[in-house]
């Protein structure tokens, strides 16, 4: 809206170097000139950024923190979703390094640092670990069921969250100038 000649990205997007999932929230990157488009693309092609993420997740994570490792690839049965594969030469490398900041009893609020950059990467990752993100419609919980305990405000935030609970919030790079 700003900016009208912003320089197209290999998808056709204007000025778009980095982007989210829909209905996750949080920092991307938009590039105003093409030169500074190819600086910033060039430092995501070369792993140089760093991206960390809160998530807040369903269950207690047993470790305070911890790696979660494995290919990811599209999902044969689901062309839409992405899973995590333990065979090596199925789908392309994923790291995430995942720290515990905050329990709450059924859920657990974490930061995810990303070693890597692939498709849904800590959604299918923290699924993989048993710890689904709340609200993810794709790779959540399909059902929750509210125990005696819960308490009347969590079962009115959590249950009907209504996105996934993911936060794009440290996004690090050098600068084009």
């Amino acid at each position: 809206y700003r900016f009208k000649k912003l320089p197209f990205n290999s998808n056709l997007r204007p000025g778009l170097v980095h982007r989210i999932d829909k209905d996750t929230s949080g920092l991307l990157v938009v590039a105003k000139s093409e030169t500074s488009m190819t600086f910033l693309a060039k430092q995501f092609y070369d792993k140089i950024t760093t991206r960390e993420y809160l998530a807040l997740v369903w269950g207690n994570i047993e470790n305070d923190n911890g790696i979660i490792e494995g290919n990811i690839g599209r999902n044969p049965k689901n062309r839409l979703q992405m899973k995590v594969f333990p065979e090596q030469d199925f789908g392309r490398p994923a790291i995430t390094h995942y720290k515990v900041l905050k329990r709450f009893g059924y859920v657990t609020l974490v930061s995810c640092k990303l070693e890597t950059g692939r498709t849904h990467q800590i959604r299918v990752h923290m699924q993989d670990n048993k710890s689904p993100i709340v609200g993810d419609p794709t790779y959540g919980l399909k059902k929750i069921i509210p125990t005696k305990s819960m308490t009347e405000n969590f079962k009115n935030k959590t249950l009907k969250f209504e996105r996934q609970a993911l936060h794009a919030k440290i996004l690090g790079l050098l600068h084009p100038i």
